[in-house]
């Protein structure tokens, strides 16, 4: 079987440092390295994983790879998937999918014409707790579900200073950057649309130093009647054993099921590191995705999540920041 030659066009989200180890162990995958238009850190990460590195994403288009991951800043997605498009190029973006509704709906209609597949990263689809939750609920083992109280926090970006607290790069704070994950899983989970978002954003994490929202606390309603509660903030401090998390307690007809998608962790004492560790010993729902990515590729297929999946999840974050601003709740059509 011929390998399918995969690239990665920037290393602006700490995502694609992951994204390279898991293509490296994969046997029909030939990663062909990375591009970076900003010096410093494409020789940074060149040298901390060995890696080829292209000072410009046309240099790494011109080597005609069957894919890219695309992990540049939020507000730039566009820009590099048309990029990739034109070259004919399939497509697996960071998400958001975009930081503008517009935008979003471009890049879809731009690789529906290149006829390249746009894949939007979210893993959690793809995490083994999360796979054996969608069998149950498909089998109807919950019977009605009736509401879902959910979390997705995690460390406030002032602590490391990246662009994800610059709202022109990110596009949003917490609510941008969080909400997705869970509306997305929603979605999947049970086939049912976001139809009226309520939300309260601010900005109180650590001490509100950023100009831009911390915190976030949203109320979904979907079109099945379902009701989902989301905690979409950066409140866990820099010395937080690890970056966040995702829990989801179900509250349904025949029962309560509580989720913790990151539970499965060992926590390790070193004394250089002068704070507890987590080491994650469960599947890796990131190599899953890639996998599911390489085999819509190989197999001429449209991936399971495609750019409309990700335009969805935006949808509910522009309304919740509409809400925010009018503490009224927002319809979604």
């Amino acid at each position: 079987m011929q390998k399918l030659k995969i690239g990665i066009m920037s290393f602006a989200h700490l995502h694609a440092e992951g994204y390279i180890g898991n293509l490296r162990t994969m046997p029909d995958v030939d990663y062909i390295g990375f591009a970076d238009d900003d010096p410093g850190r494409r020789e940074k990460f060149a040298a901390q994983f060995n890696s080829p590195a292209f000072d410009t994403y046309e240099a790494l288009l011109a080597e005609k790879p069957d894919g890219v991951i695309i992990c540049n800043e939020n507000n730039n997605h566009r820009a590099v998937v048309e990029m990739a498009a034109a070259a004919g190029v399939h497509i697996l973006c960071e998400k958001p999918i975009a930081t503008t509704i517009p935008d979003a709906e471009a890049m879809i209609a731009t690789c529906d014409r290149a006829g390249v597949n746009l894949m939007i990263a979210f893993p959690m689809r793809f995490s083994a707790v999360a796979a054996q939750m969608k069998a149950a609920i498909d089998r109807g083992d919950m019977g009605t579900l009736y509401c879902a109280n959910t979390t997705n926090q995690g460390e406030n970006p002032d602590y490391h200073r990246t662009w994800f607290s610059d709202p022109q790069l990110a596009g949003g704070g917490a609510v941008m950057d969080h909400t997705v994950h869970v509306v997305d899983m929603m979605r999947w989970f049970t086939g049912a649309e976001p139809v009226e978002v309520y939300a309260e954003v601010d900005n109180l994490f650590p001490q509100g130093r950023l100009n831009i929202d911390t915190a976030g606390l949203l109320m979904m309603t979907f079109s099945n009647g379902m009701f989902i509660s989301l905690d979409t903030s950066w409140s866990r401090p820099g010395f937080y054993p690890t970056w966040g998390n995702v829990k989801i307690d179900w509250i349904a007809e025949r029962g309560v099921l509580r989720n913790d998608y990151f539970n499965q962790k060992l926590t390790v004492y070193e004394g250089s590191a002068q704070r507890p560790l987590w080491h994650y010993w469960g599947s890796d729902s990131n190599l899953a995705m890639i996998g599911e990515f390489v085999a819509s590729i190989r197999e001429q297929r449209p991936p399971l999540i495609t750019g409309e999946d990700g335009l969805q999840a935006l949808r509910v974050v522009h309304a919740a920041y509409e809400s925010g601003r009018t503490h009224l709740p927002v319809q979604l059509r």
